[in-house]
């Protein structure tokens, strides 16, 4: 991936003007606040050169009851701004998740294949998070903050220039320091986010392979790979603690200069009589209200930084080139007959390492062709150019004539059916599992597929029946069971093309005599592709492909491939023998 940064004021634009209104109110609300703050160093005033020496109780209830009154509007802008701009973050957040999940659904196969799914995990829920310091109170309280800093700068040196410029020196320089250390902090930021999205993507595989761990005895090599990757989180969150405690250090020790520093010019001028005691207070007083927007704005800089760290990875994600791209995929398949045509296709996962080799063959509609082969041999590659899951980088596929890789896919996916050897089901039951490409079907449609694919052969012995709950990943059922699930799945889909991926390789012998009268009904009258290690499962085939280092070495039928007594044959005599 790039490592393009996104620009603040791209930020604003994106996420901060499409919501003005909002944020204008809020800004408003923390300048009333800001006001409301300036009450206690002017009463003070009052209180020390007016009250006291008068002993003038009728002004000090006066006095009172303004600063009581300023506090009740500080209190109620708070809740308002919290209310107002944390609430709109958090939806804004909502719904850049949503975004983000969007996004990677549009992502071709190959991007899933480079990327941890916890990695993506992390891109979906934690990169997103740090926009509401942006669009919540943090940027508000960043502009609501100078600007009080800047009025309560004006109004001391209105009162005593020489005294401001005394304590101002040390405050100019924990600005600068401050902006440098942001510098500094905002990579380490962004390389915590990559840290933590491969730390959790190692733990999710982790947990998704915990049977593996187990049987292999491998728990104590797991601890170490993930206490590796916990050490370099804790190292990259070492560094932006280092970086903060520099700013909050030299935030105490120079804003300690500014206070001594008021405490020797500012006792000198009021024991010369050029100021009062209450003036002094309330010198010190606006002093501290305009320090204290300065140090929150390191806090609310640092939660900006992280915040434009995530954004970057987010931005990086919402730019990568979709899969069903509207420009170059404009031909819709209104109506599908299946006829599909492999002409001169050559495919690389890898640039200048060819796995398919100028295929050509041709599928008609209503067909079944069976790709054969070594391991490795280039058979799911071409099942997956079928399924448009891949493009040629030479040759066409087309579809009724159509190239595939003009054609929008969602029209063609619709008319798509997949049964995968590594089946994907859902924690669910199975009635929810079956259901996934058609939520809506009615009653009638779904058992007849349960039937079809005799899922209700072993769901009747279960005490819940198309309610059981089969756990992740369907860890509950037997690999038969899944695999009647996802053939259910299937025909309750009614493709026009089928793919099967080693669709009984998991299969017992009963389960595989239930699954091969399914598989006949799920592919009648539709074009179908079978990768099959098993040859006798694929012996009706209407043609043989047989793959051989990304090329067709044969084709034909099966008794034609077995009277040619090649390697088709070779393959069938030796599977015969076990």
């Amino acid at each position: 991936m790039s490592e393009k940064k996104v620009s603040f004021g791209w930020a604003v634009k994106e996420y901060v003007f499409p919501r003005k209104k909002i944020v204008s109110v809020g800004l408003l609300l923390i300048i009333i606040k800001s006001v409301a703050g300036l009450a206690l160093p002017f009463v003070t005033r009052i209180l020390l050169d007016e009250v006291f020496p008068n002993k003038d109780f009728p002004l000090l209830m006066v006095i009172v009851t303004i600063l009581a009154g300023a506090l009740l509007v500080q209190a109620l802008t708070s809740f308002a701004l919290t209310r107002l701009l944390s609430v709109e973050a958090q939806r804004l957040i909502s719904i850049l998740r949503s975004d983000v999940q969007k996004k990677l659904m549009k992502l071709p196969i190959n991007f899933f294949d480079n990327h941890k799914s916890g990695a993506l995990v992390s891109r979906v829920m934690t990169d997103v998070e740090g926009v509401r310091n942006i669009v919540g109170t943090g940027l508000v309280q960043l502009i609501g903050g100078t600007l009080t800093a800047i009025f309560s700068l004006v109004l001391l040196f209105q009162m005593n220039w020489v005294l401001t410029v005394v304590v101002i020196v040390p405050v100019a320089v924990f600005a600068v320091i401050m902006m440098k250390a942001f510098g500094y902090i905002r990579p380490i930021f962004r390389k915590r986010g990559k840290i933590n999205a491969e730390v959790t993507g190692r733990l999710t595989e982790t947990l998704n392979g915990v049977r593996v761990i187990k049987g292999f005895n491998a728990e104590e090599q797991e601890n170490k790979i993930f206490e590796v990757g916990v050490n370099r989180l804790y190292n990259n969150v070492k560094k932006s603690l280092t970086a903060t405690a520099i700013i909050t250090s030299s935030s105490t020790f120079l804003i300690g200069l500014a206070s001594a520093g008021i405490m020797g010019v500012g006792g000198w001028y009021v024991i010369g009589g050029d100021m009062s005691p209450g003036d002094l207070m309330m010198f010190t007083f606006l002093l501290g209200l305009m320090v204290a927007p300065i140090i929150q704005m390191s806090n609310i800089g640092s939660q900006l930084s992280e915040a434009m760290a995530g954004l970057d990875r987010t931005q990086e994600l919402m730019d990568m080139k979709e899969e069903d791209d509207p420009e170059v995929r404009t031909e819709i398949m209104k109506e599908i007959h299946g006829d599909i045509l492999f002409n001169d296709v050559s495919f690389a996962y890898d640039e200048g390492k060819e796995v398919i080799h100028n295929i050509s063959f041709e599928a008609p509609k209503g067909s079944v062709t069976a790709l054969v082969g070594s391991s490795g041999s280039g058979k799911s590659t071409i099942a997956g150019l079928a399924a448009t899951f891949l493009n040629p980088d030479s040759g066409t596929v087309t579809l009724d004539g159509v190239d595939l890789a003009k054609v929008n896919l969602s029209s063609f996916r619709k008319n798509l059916g997949v049964v995968l050897q590594d089946d994907f089901l859902y924690e669910g039951t199975i009635r929810e599992n079956i259901l996934f490409p058609r939520p809506d079907a009615s009653e009638e449609e779904l058992m007849a597929a349960v039937k079809g694919a005799y899922v209700d052969e072993f769901t009747e012995r279960f005490d819940e029946g198309l309610e059981t709950v089969i756990g992740e990943r369907g860890v509950k059922l037997s690999g038969g069971q899944r695999q009647r699930i996802s053939i259910a799945r299937a025909l309750l889909a009614n493709p026009r093309i089928i793919i099967l991926d080693e669709a009984t390789s998991n299969l017992d012998t009963e389960s595989e005599s239930f699954i091969q009268k399914s598989l006949n009904e799920l592919m009648k009258d539709r074009t179908t592709f079978v990768i099959a290690h098993r040859l006798s499962t694929i012996q009706k085939a209407d043609q043989i492909l047989v793959i051989e280092d990304g090329r067709i070495s044969e084709q034909g039928k099966h008794q034609e491939l077995l009277d040619k007594k090649g390697r088709y044959h070779d393959l069938y005599t030796y599977q015969s023998r076990i």
